[in-house]
């Protein structure tokens, strides 16, 4: 396994990281036609955004995007991995070496909003007012699952949430690390 820029991928490894975002992804996020390839693109033209790959000899096996917004923490989005490849560290890899190079660029914290738009945990669904934050105390997994607590087991923290950014009972959860 190699991790590189997205930059240095063949036309070929970025028809695949288009594919493996529509794929990794709940919900309806990036399944318009051509959406996630606009999303790739963002990563090979926007300054304040890059994206490292995670390279199997040729093959892509995930990406993961990070985002210049703050002057001291940087956004992690977004962290994809091909199904087929699921629950083999490879998203583990992919955020330790994001978390690597947001260091050497002196980032004091990584942060990500982690959308339940499909009900991946027990805040899909209800009215979360009046009292957001104490929803965000008590969450749990589904069924479905949920990238939440998979950034949980990492050493991410929830910082927020945003009730209904996704339509009624789709929030988006906010997340942040401090890296030492």
């Amino acid at each position: 396994m190699n991790i590189v820029a997205v930059s240095r991928l063949s036309p070929t490894q970025l028809a695949d990281a288009a594919r493996i975002l529509r794929d990794a992804i709940h919900g309806d996020s990036y399944k318009a036609p051509g959406e996630a390839e606009a999303e790739v693109t963002t990563f090979l033209e926007d300054p304040d955004r890059f994206a490292l790959a995670l390279l199997d000899g040729a093959e892509l096996r995930g990406w993961i995007g990070g985002i210049r917004g703050y002057s001291h923490s940087l956004e992690l989005h977004p962290l994809v991995v091909d199904p087929a490849y699921h629950r083999r560290g490879l998203g583990r890899l992919l955020v330790a070496a994001l978390e690597s190079q947001a260091r050497d660029q002196r980032y004091l914290a990584l942060h990500l909003g982690t959308d339940d738009d499909y009900g991946g945990t027990n805040l899909f669904g209800v009215d979360l007012f009046p009292n957001p934050l104490r929803a965000l105390d008590q969450i749990e997994p589904t069924a479905v699952g949920h990238a939440f607590f998979f950034y949980r087991k990492l050493g991410f923290e929830p910082v927020g949430l945003l009730p209904h950014a996704n339509g009624f009972g789709k929030p988006d959860i906010f997340m942040s690390k401090r890296l030492d």
